[in-house]
């Protein structure tokens, strides 16, 4: 049975934390570490860096779908959060570990690594959570249901940071569900995760940017706007027709599992996927996309 006091409790929660990072109105973490703000500085600082260095010098500044992403950017990160997905993980959490509770199970985690060193904690954190975000995103590809979703982010034409910002609400649901269990696992809970996310979120940002950026060997470790513009190619090979180059922050486990692919440098493809100009191009026909019979 649901507990409608602690869903309501959630929703104020995250509605006071909400007011709390647009207001500074906090005294429990650094102000530097206010996760709003940070969110739009470092779009700005994208935004500023494509104007200044763009890689397609014939892509307007506000490019196609520019304001669409924007939006994207406060519901995904925000607004999703306060309207459904806190209030709804807290209840699974909650009813899941209840669960564990009545099975005799108090604790998951099979290796602790509070005592470990912050910047080891934050590099295993970070190394086994993108590892787990790569799996899922090749399931996103790999699983038609899953692919109606992630066409939301498929669908853009044109290519800026911002298109980082542009998925389907399900993808939260799905990624955060999958990494539940094995980041509870190494019991998760460092307080220093701020870091590990901001990085990803840039380095997110900059696969998408409408920049050019030589990594040298890096190339190898870390995903790029070469390398993740065929990820969005419109046009793959034969064999390659269930995606390439699904790193997230790491393009090691690409090369790794050999889904790496960069034939050039994809610098002017045509992107999207087959049928995409028929794709909703609003944002209520997009976020309600993959749960007609018909889209699946």
């Amino acid at each position: 049975m649901i507990d409608w006091q602690f869903v309501g409790d959630a929703y104020r929660g995250y509605a006071n934390y909400l007011w709390q990072e647009i207001t500074f109105q906090y005294d429990y973490k650094p102000w530097w570490q206010n996760y709003f703000w940070a969110l739009i500085g470092i779009s700005l600082i994208f935004l500023a860096w494509e104007w200044l260095r763009p890689w397609r010098k014939d892509q307007p500044k506000f490019r196609k779908d520019f304001w669409l992403d924007a939006f994207y950017m406060f519901f995904n990160f925000f607004l999703f959060s306060l309207i459904i997905f806190n209030a709804l993980s807290n209840v699974v959490v909650d009813a899941f570990n209840g669960l564990l509770s009545d099975m005799g199970i108090t604790n998951l985690a099979a290796i602790e690594i509070g005592s470990w060193p912050v910047f080891l904690q934050l590099f295993t954190l970070f190394i086994i959570r993108d590892f787990i975000q790569w799996w899922t995103h090749r399931l996103l590809h790999a699983v038609p249901a899953l692919w109606e979703y992630h066409k939301v982010h498929h669908s853009v034409e044109q290519m800026g940071f911002a298109a980082h910002l542009r998925y389907h609400w399900m993808e939260t649901i799905v990624y955060r569900t999958i990494e539940y269990l094995p980041l509870a696992m190494i019991g998760f809970g460092i307080d220093d995760f701020f870091f590990v996310h901001m990085f990803t979120l840039a380095v997110g940002h900059w696969n998408h940017a409408n920049i050019k950026v030589k990594l040298g060997p890096l190339k190898y470790i870390l995903n790029n706007p070469n390398m993740h513009m065929w990820h969005h190619a419109h046009d793959l090979p034969e064999d390659r027709q269930r995606g390439v180059n699904f790193g997230l922050t790491l393009s090691l486990w690409d090369y790794l599992f050999g889904t790496a692919y960069i034939p050039s440098s994809g610098k002017s493809i045509k992107l999207g996927f087959p049928g995409v100009s028929k794709f909703p191009k609003t944002f209520f026909g997009q976020i309600f996309h993959g749960f007609s019979k018909k889209n699946q």
